[in-house]
């Protein structure tokens, strides 16, 4: 016997999603087919226009023409140039043979035309022809393709010719344009010279100049001498500051005070006076060691003292005028009578000394103007002989030159030299088709694959389960693959805008559909934790989503597992599970809530094997449905089929444009999504996730319907070989289904699956 076993989801993490860009391939592989198929067509047909030509060769050697290398004006005559810094002269002379002149010219001289009878273009013909240099040599090779042999031929060695002429002409043009500009200048350069030599004629006359150099070496020597002496004498006085701040150093005294105090000392009256006062002063201090201050004897002695004082300053005054002299200056010793003379004797030395100097220098600038004004002479002398020997000598090289481009002129050696011409091409080259053929496929390839993108980023449809989660954001509850191939064809029905939704068991096969419905039931099941659920309303967003087959067979999974169902059809605008269950809808809701027909008229058991499960048609369509789903009989229909049944399941129109599914869910315990990817938009999915949320629903989960396994991203489920499902969705809870999983199953319609 199988059972299901359970897999807990594994957490996903950001990372680059190939299989997303894989996915979108796989939807839009038509157009990529289709411009892939164009694309090698287009490649096949341009393989077919495509007719073989002939490829004639030839090389040349370029070199310098040093035959006519010549300096000064003409000394680059001949030499070959790169255009650029980094470039190889080479590569210049292959833009050259290349160049628009040479290619018009072999054009006109070969009469080259087109299939029309038209000269062909300059761009054509470079389009043929190829000209390269070898690396690390001095060759260049050229090749021409044309249909024609010896057109390719004739192509390639008139190509050579005309460079080889054109280069010829260059260099003669360059030796005639250097000759004339000679022919111009020799006169000018015999006036420039005869100019110069009378501006230095005259001006040795002027400044009577005979021998202007021996002059001007007797200036300079004078100047040093005078300079060597001026500097000596300011040594000197150096010397002699320096010996005169010691000496005042010594003896505490200027020069002016020692003067004064000297002459102080040699005057009897003063130092008369002086040793009186002495006397007096000591004979004061021994009396104030003896009595106190107010003692007759010592303010006598006081008395004395101040009246001697003032006799000492009056004599002092006598001898020095105003200037101040101190005390311990108007005595003073032999030593600093010596002293005093060295300061006297110093300043004299320095008074000489600094007349000197003043004397000197006068000398020294008097000889500094003369000699300055003779360099300046002969600086004069020597920028006139040097504009005239530079005169002489520009016309004697204009003489020299006008010779050797003479010769140049009739020189005809070119910059290159024909190694081979081209010979006459035995075999043809033909287009490599197999290069066209992949080309156009790539093309075609990159294109489609371009197309399939755009036309995804185009479409606003949600593409997969995964769009489906990220955009609704509700709990999964279940997926619903798509039936395949082994379904029977779809059946139609009159008024219906679509297809009769299918039953698993009865119209297609059970697997895998059935085990997926199980799924679903028992989610619904284990989603209530406090209350169990006993009553949803399963709508979509937008129609043909597949509501009602989703409802019809979650009905029949449900009864499977014992469970008392009704399904009621509560779309009463388009309803179609009478056409499901092949049912006549003269009785349904509507009559119930009108005629108040009773339960037992009304609702239908549809499947023998199945007594468990009825259906309620939905009965006469009303003028205004919302009206009878938003009444109290509705309430109380509600509240009596909870009462008769385990679980009631209401299909409802679709949340675009009617709330029937709003109203109703207010009399259940929540709402089942349906959603199918490539029907719903991101639009009309954001709509009704905005409507559900405004309007307050309790929304249980979605329900991702008609998904293609193998183009999934992410492996919701998958089977094996013995018909198990092996992994079911990562929304559903793990407790949950560990329940499912440890109960046991029963066999349905004859089949070994069973249910929990």
């Amino acid at each position: 016997m199988s059972i299901y076993r359970v897999m807990e989801s594994v957490p996903n993490f950001e990372e680059v999603d190939f299989q997303k860009y894989l996915q979108v391939l796989q939807r839009r592989w038509l157009p990529i087919v289709g411009i892939f198929g164009v694309g090698v067509t287009l490649g096949f047909l341009y393989t077919l226009s495509l007719k073989p030509s002939y490829k004639a060769e030839a090389s040349l050697m370029i070199k310098t023409n040093r035959t006519s290398s010549l300096t000064g004006v003409t000394e680059d005559l001949g030499r070959l140039e790169a255009l650029g810094q980094n470039d190889n002269p080479l590569e210049t002379q292959v833009k050259v043979i290349s160049s628009n002149p040479v290619i018009e010219e072999t054009i006109r001289a070969l009469n080259l035309r087109d299939a029309k009878g038209k000269p062909i273009t300059i761009r054509d013909f470079a389009g043929r022809l190829k000209v390269e240099g070898i690396k690390g040599s001095d060759v260049v090779q050229l090749a021409y393709k044309d249909k024609d042999p010896e057109i390719a031929k004739k192509a390639v060695n008139k190509i050579i010719d005309t460079y080889i002429r054109q280069n010829v002409s260059t260099n003669q043009s360059e030796a005639v344009a250097a000759n004339n500009f000679i022919v111009d200048e020799l006169p000018r350069a015999e006036g420039n010279v005869r100019r110069e030599e009378l501006k230095l004629r005259a001006f040795k006359e002027n400044n009577k100049i005979i021998v202007l150099q021996e002059e001007a070496s007797g200036a300079v020597q004078t100047i040093s001498r005078l300079e060597a002496q001026i500097s000596q004498v300011q040594a000197q006085l150096v010397d002699v500051n320096g010996r005169l701040e010691q000496l005042r150093a010594q003896a505490k005294v200027d020069s002016k005070q020692a003067v004064m105090a000297a002459d102080l000392s040699q005057t009897p009256g003063v130092q008369k006076v002086l040793a009186q006062l002495q006397e007096a002063e000591s004979q004061l201090e021994l009396e104030r060691s003896r009595f106190q201050s107010g003692h007759p004897s010592v303010i006598n002695l006081e008395e004395k003292v101040d009246a001697l004082k003032k006799l000492l300053q009056e004599r002092t005054q006598e001898v020095a005028g105003e200037t101040p002299v101190a005390q311990g200056n108007l005595q003073i010793g032999q030593l600093r009578q010596s002293l005093i003379a060295d300061i006297t004797r110093a300043e004299a030395e320095k008074v000489g000394l600094e007349r000197q100097i003043v004397t000197l220098t006068q000398n020294w600038r008097a000889y500094k103007e003369r000699g300055n004004y003779l360099p300046k002479l002969e600086q004069t002398q020597r920028e006139l002989e040097r504009k005239l020997k530079a005169a002489q000598t520009t016309y004697e090289k204009l003489l020299t030159k006008a010779q050797e481009i003479n010769l140049a002129r009739n020189q005809k050696i070119p910059n290159a030299r024909v190694i081979s011409y081209a010979l006459l091409p035995d075999n043809p080259e033909g287009p490599k088709k197999t290069i066209f053929l992949i080309g156009g496929g790539a093309v075609g390839l990159f294109l489609g694959i371009v197309v399939a993108f755009g036309l995804d980023l185009v479409d606003r449809s949600v593409k997969t389960v995964k769009e489906a989660r990220e955009v609704l954001k509700y709990t999964l509850l279940g997926v619903i693959p798509s039936l395949g191939r082994n379904s029977r064809s779809h059946s139609f029905a009159s008024g219906i805008d679509g297809v009769v939704p299918r039953i698993v068991g009865r119209d297609i096969p059970a697997y895998p559909l059935a085990d997926a419905y199980q799924i679903l039931q028992a989610n619904l099941k284990f989603l209530g934790s406090d209350k169990q659920i006993k009553s949803i309303v399963v709508t979509s967003s937008v129609g043909r989503e597949g509501k009602s087959e989703v409802a019809a067979n979650l009905a029949v999974a449900m009864a499977q597992v014992g469970r008392r169902v009704l399904l009621i059809d509560a779309d009463m605008r388009h309803p179609i599970q009478h056409h499901v269950w092949e049912l006549t809808n003269a009785l349904g809701l509507s009559n119930m809530i009108v005629d108040k027909l009773s339960l037992s008229t009304a609702v239908k058991s549809v499947m023998p094997e199945l007594p468990n499960l009825h259906v309620l048609p939905s009965g006469v369509l009303p003028p205004n449905p919302m009206a009878l789903l938003d009444s109290q009989r509705m309430e109380k229909l509600v509240e009596s089929f909870t009462e008769n049944y385990d679980f009631i399941i209401f299909d409802t129109p679709s949340l675009s444009g009617t709330a029937d599914a709003a109203v109703l869910s207010g009399l259940t315990d929540g709402i089942l999504l349906v959603v199918r990817p490539g029907v719903v938009d991101i639009n009309s999915a954001n709509a009704a996730k905005e409507f559900l949320a405004q309007s307050g629903q309790k929304v249980l989960g979605i329900v991702i319907n008609g998904v293609n396994i193998k183009s999934e991203p992410d492996s919701y489920f998958y089977y094996t070989k013995g018909r198990q499902m092996e992994q079911i969705s990562a929304s559903a809870s793990a407790g949950s289904l560990k329940k499912i999983a440890q109960r046991p199953l029963k066999s349905v319609n004859n089949s070994e699956r069973e249910r929990p």
